[in-house]
């Protein structure tokens, strides 16, 4: 249901108005219209509102006098809209992240984790000492590393050797920072490929020092059949703490995959796992209707992850936490909000409970 409060032509609406109408032009002009497009779902305000406000348009970026001319005439005469490309449905722009959580500070001002970031160990731009230390200069409380496994050898995923390596340096940070009195941590975690059938691409022993596994899909991920059996058996998967960006959809490429969701999410629930909320803006994954599913469920925890691969992505999180809020999910399910250590009880608990 569309919130009353947001202007008919929003922002999501006006990316996909000047992605339209730039089919319709050439070089110079149709860049323009594609960039702006692209831009307009991280402009912090609506375009509508500076309208309304008598600021120039100007102000957005991506936005010249030529473009804004266009927007201000959708703006003056709403379009019929046309249905919008199903690779772009159900996405939150960053104005409509902005309205929700300045409704509740509250969900930024809590001290709260980042649960999936990547380094240069697999497909980060940033070494891990350096990930970490960005993410604390944000605020986050304690982060998860949460670099890919080997299969996914397009990422530079880790083999066994490489994963207790970077165990090793996670301690030695870890001890670090302990010793100094700083109470940031970094959990000792993964993003580990799960195949079709529910196998994970690492040998459980290579797992068990791990403080947090998350299971996710690299591959066939365009299938229309129904996926329930891939989904319940990545659950079922004794290694596999959370199911990390489930629907692997890609804004503007991929619908992502389908399954019997209030079957996979009461699975879910039954075994205990928490389902992540992509909070990277391209895959805001799960999705607001499909959160709204898994709460109804009964799903008892939520994670939320930046799947940050650079500095700035780690700013992604806001993405995550407003599916959250839109989606009825408290707080307290969401484990980015719980102490490090009550996290490491929790996966503890899970993979004791799956012996």
């Amino acid at each position: 249901m569309r919130d009353p409060r947001a202007p008919i032509v929003s922002n999501g609406v006006l990316a996909d108005l000047l992605w339209r109408a730039s089919d319709e032009e050439t070089a110079h002009r149709r860049r323009a219209l594609r960039k702006a497009s692209g831009a307009a779902r991280f402009w912090s305000e609506e375009a509508a509102d500076l309208a309304e406000a008598g600021r120039p348009l100007t102000e957005l970026r991506a936005v010249g006098p030529w473009v804004a001319a266009r927007i201000h005439g959708w703006l003056d005469a709403p379009p019929e809209l046309p249905e919008p490309d199903a690779t772009r449905l159900g996405f939150l722009t960053l104005a409509e992240v902005r309205a929700v959580l300045n409704e509740d500070p509250a969900w930024e001002a809590t001290p709260h984790a980042d649960l999936q970031v990547h380094t240069t160990d697999s497909d980060g731009s940033l070494p891990l000492r350096e990930m970490a230390a960005t993410a604390r200069a944000l605020g986050r409380s304690f982060i998860a590393i949460t670099d890919h496994s080997k299969s996914l050898t397009v990422a530079n995923g880790m083999s066994e050797e490489r994963l207790a390596d970077q165990i090793a340096r996670i301690d030695e940070l870890n001890r670090e920072l302990a010793t100094s009195g700083d109470t940031f941590r970094v959990l000792r975690s993964m993003e580990m490929d799960v195949f079709v059938d529910g196998v994970a691409d690492m040998e459980p022993e290579s797992l068990a020092p791990l403080d947090l596994v998350l299971g996710a899909f690299h591959s066939k991920l365009r299938l229309r059949e129904d996926q329930t059996d891939r989904y319940l058996k990545t659950l079922q998967n004794p290694s596999v703490h959370v199911l990390a960006h489930p629907k692997a959809r890609m804004y503007g490429r991929r619908v992502g995959l389908e399954a019997d969701w209030p079957r996979v999410f009461a699975e879910a629930a039954r075994q205990g796992k928490a389902v992540e909320l992509d909070a990277t803006p391209a895959r805001q994954d799960l999705g607001v209707e499909l959160a709204r599913v898994a709460q109804a469920e009964g799903v008892g925890w939520f994670s939320i992850g930046s799947d940050a691969h650079a500095a700035h992505e780690l700013e992604f999180l806001p993405f995550g936490m407003a599916t959250a809020v839109l989606a009825g999910i408290p707080r307290g399910r969401i484990l980015n909000y719980r102490s490090v250590e009550e996290v490491i009880s929790w996966a503890a608990a899970l993979r004791a409970r799956s012996i």
